[in-house]
């Protein structure tokens, strides 16, 4: 066990020197929150995609394949559709755009300027809505790291999760964008080689892909089709999936409210300043084909991994599915490869959260307070608020019993159907106005908040994820305000 805690601590060692390093080169909130766009379509693409799949992808998304069959499949495609749209649609002109409205380094900021508010209070919403879901965000960054510290160093839940805390805290709040950047760029390569090595060792430790591939059919033959696992704890919340459908084909309801996480990514903050950040509009299509690459490998491992797990755990009962990837890396590797792997799972978790407590201190440095106070006491309060967003987060992830896919899944509808919505709008159709933006952010975040108490309905409408109707609905809003509220000389 000893090794196994060097080489994990070894990780946290370095991940806390580029922290340090690049602490001595933030001189400006510019350059805490964007890095004055130095980095390359390679850096730019990884650390988007790393910041993008937190702890979900080696926990979440393995535990749903696992006790949720193929409907992990659909989560996938609509994931890896939706890079691949955002990459297309979005970056080239976000990234353009953005440096041409007055070099605009955030997402209120930009929208802003790009719609033409005069009263502030397009920003004032979009960054509400931003430092709000962020705290959820951010939180279930926590739990997984929580999870991951209970069982590898026997530590009580709450302990755990202050732990991961304050190791994400450290060089989020040192370094800045680019610390956080490059570092995502790091645990980006460890997450990949972690999910295709577990999978290959653990397949020939049970026989080969012919004898496991058979064990997996006789065991639960629904996990090979597009039908519901046998059981399905960790989606019956989170996706709204009742478990009664176990075992059953799954409904083209189900199918598109899987697929509508795909529309989430127009609206997530961590992820479009990595576009906004990027040193070339002409590199945006090379970050394109590299983030769609990485995300089709990373997610098709992860799916395997949860297969795989149901012959692997044949045998015994796992109290949670989200420990499954971690128990078999312990279960088959030497414990000094076992930790540099656990590790990836820390990476994770830590190229989300940080890139998330990173935008939220920008929400409120950059555009809630800007203009009011110096240069210098923007960074520092750029800092304060990393502190202040992470110590929410942890506050809201203290339930030891909350599931990581669960918290996922209400943030990324809320922010991407507020924020989504708008920037996908605004990009596309000259007509948006700003009253149109303020009715799309605050549309998206209220059907979001609301449709997530609801179930049942006609024809089990508010069984849909809520991302989707609340997408549809500010997107619908949006159109509808601008359209009434035209500048007379564009009516």
């Amino acid at each position: 066990m000893i090794m196994q805690y060097s080489a994990f601590g070894l990780y946290m060692i370095v991940m806390f020197a580029i922290g340090l390093h690049f602490y001595f080169r933030t001189d400006s909130i510019s350059d805490f929150v964007l890095g004055g766009r130095t980095l390359g379509p390679i850096p730019s693409a990884i650390s988007s995609v790393a910041s993008d799949f937190s702890g979900w992808l080696l926990m979440g998304l393995p535990a749903f394949a696992m006790t949720g069959g193929m409907g992990a499949f659909w989560i996938a495609l609509g994931l890896l559709l939706g890079t691949f749209a955002n990459w297309t649609f979005v970056a080239p002109k976000l990234r353009q755009e953005s440096f041409d409205l007055d070099d605009a380094v955030t997402v209120p900021t930009f929208l802003e300027r790009k719609l033409k508010d005069p009263t502030n209070f397009l920003r004032v919403v979009l960054s509400l809505a931003i430092l709000f879901f962020f705290a959820f965000y951010t939180a279930s960054g926590f739990v997984a790291g929580g999870k991951l510290f209970e069982v590898l160093f026997g530590l009580d839940y709450h302990i755990a999760i202050t732990v991961g805390a304050l190791v994400v805290l450290s060089y989020t709040f040192l370094g800045g964008y680019l610390a956080v950047s490059w570092t995502d760029v790091i645990q980006g390569m460890l997450m990949i080689a972690a999910l295709i090595f577990i999978p290959v060792v653990a397949i020939q430790f049970m026989g080969g892909w012919d004898e496991t591939f058979a064990t997996l059919k006789e065991l639960s033959p629904h996990q090979l089709g597009f039908f519901h696992g046998p059981v399905n704890k960790v989606v019956e919340g989170s996706l709204n999936i009742n478990v009664e459908t176990a075992g059953k084909a799954i409904s083209i309801l189900t199918i598109v409210s899987l697929m509508a996480w795909g529309l989430g990514y127009f609206g997530q903050p961590h992820i479009l300043v990595r576009m906004m950040g990027i040193n070339s509009v002409t590199e945006v299509k090379k970050a394109r084909w590299i983030a769609t690459g990485w995300s089709f490998i990373a997610m098709s491992m992860a799916l395997l991994v949860g297969f795989i797990g149901v012959v692997y755990f044949q045998d015994h009962q796992i109290a949670d599915a989200e420990y499954v990837f971690i128990l078999m890396v312990q279960g088959l590797t030497h414990p000094l490869v076992g930790g540099l792997l656990l590790a990836a799972i820390m990476a994770a978790i830590m190229s989300t959260a940080d890139s998330q407590l990173l935008v939220a201190s920008s929400a409120l440095t950059s555009d809630l307070v800007r203009d009011k106070i110096s240069e210098k006491q923007s960074l520092q309060l750029g800092r304060l608020t990393v502190v202040v967003v992470a110590l929410a987060a942890l506050f809201l992830a203290w339930d030891e019993n909350s599931k990581v896919l669960d918290i996922v899944s209400y943030a990324w509808a809320g922010l991407g159907s507020s924020i989504g919505a708008v920037m996908l709008v605004s990009l596309t159709w000259p007509k948006a106005t700003y009253q149109g933006g303020i009715a799309g952010v605050l549309v998206g975040a209220f059907v979001t908040v609301g449709w997530n108490y609801l179930s049942g309905g006609w024809m089990n409408m508010f069984d849909l994820y809520e991302l989707l109707p609340a997408f549809v609905l500010a997107a619908l809003a949006v159109f509808v305000v601008s359209s009434m509220t035209q500048p007379k000389e564009v009516a």
